[in-house]
């Protein structure tokens, strides 16, 4: 099997992409992932503690969304996966495993209630989100229970209206296992990492929210996860496993990252800080093992100064 660290540096050298390194800001985490920058905060889900937490400036983390009391409730793990802002404020969060869409009231952290059942349109566990101006979700799903090891299918992305209405998209067909998910600038395209199928895809968006028109936007080396958009029309891919996180146009890759995988495997990335230059990247050890990797806290955020700011992209 070809290495995906020799690969995805070789595509790095290939291209001649400037390259720098990371800095760690801050550890003790079990697989985080699903970055977010908002009103001047770094936050992310501590997923395997079913949590979000937000960053201090100085590292510190304070757990803001605590959903574990629902374990009571179901048998399924409690993960929460995408999350984002309704416009009156209210924080929305992708409970993976229930296949639920949930509302933070803004009170305790687990002031949590239903806000949509995407059951009827998840095949195995619900993944990340964005959510637009207008409070319209656009959910990614695996597809397949990827921690059985079971064959990858393709899936459809899973829209919740600001009614609450839950539907797919008329006019896109199904994808390879989407996951990280994102909006242009100016609102008007929509970018998903597909998987299994080792690239990004982009989607034209109406005014209405209606998807329409997906292709190809990039190839990478490797399985992309989580995704970043900047203002200048880059995607800023993590790719777990290939120990960097690289930056794509439509021209291909064009900035590199370096996080070698003793610091831990790049699960997604984001931009934020107060202009929107600094490269947040969430990096684990454990994924499949959720006890082990809760337990042993090996994750970590990193971050790196970058010349491209994220602007008003979403999320």
């Amino acid at each position: 099997m070809t290495n995906p660290v020799e690969t995805v540096a070789a595509a790095v050298s290939a291209a001649g992409a400037p390259t720098r390194g990371a800095r760690r800001i801050s550890s003790g985490y079990s697989w985080p992932e699903c970055p977010r920058w908002h009103e001047g905060t770094f936050w992310f889900s501590d997923m395997y503690t079913g949590t979000l937490k937000t960053l201090d400036p100085d590292g510190a983390a304070t757990v803001v969304v605590d959903a574990t009391g629902r374990a009571a409730e179901t048998e399924v793990p409690i993960v929460l996966g995408g999350f984002g802002w309704l416009p009156d404020g209210r924080l929305i969060v992708v409970s993976m495993h229930e296949k639920l869409l949930l509302v933070h009231g803004g009170g305790a952290p687990d002031d949590l209630s239903v806000y949509a059942d995407i059951s009827q349109y998840t095949l195995a566990a619900a993944n990340d989100m964005v959510v637009d101006a207008n409070g319209r979700a656009y959910i990614t799903q695996l597809g397949f229970d990827i921690f059985k090891g079971d064959e990858p299918v393709a899936s459809p992305l899973i829209v919740v209206d600001p009614d609450g209405t839950v539907s797919t998209p008329e006019k896109v067909d199904a994808l390879m296992c989407a996951n990280g998910i994102a909006i242009s600038e100016d609102g008007t395209k929509v970018y998903t990492a597909e998987v299994m199928a080792f690239k990004i895809t982009v989607m034209d968006r109406a005014a209405d929210g209606t998807l329409s028109n997906a292709r190809e936007f990039a190839t990478t080396p490797f399985m992309p996860d989580g995704i970043g958009l900047d203002a200048d029309g880059g995607v800023w891919v993590a790719m777990p496993g290939g120990g960097y996180v690289a930056r794509f146009t439509d021209q291909g890759l064009t900035h590199a990252v370096s996080l070698p995988l003793e610091n831990g495997i790049a699960s997604a990335c984001l931009l934020g800080g107060p202009d929107r230059k600094t490269l947040y990247m969430t990096a684990g050890f454990e994924v499949f093992d959720f006890e082990k990797s809760a337990r042993e806290a090996q994750g970590s955020i990193w971050v790196a100064d970058v010349e491209h700011s994220g602007g008003t992209t979403r999320p």
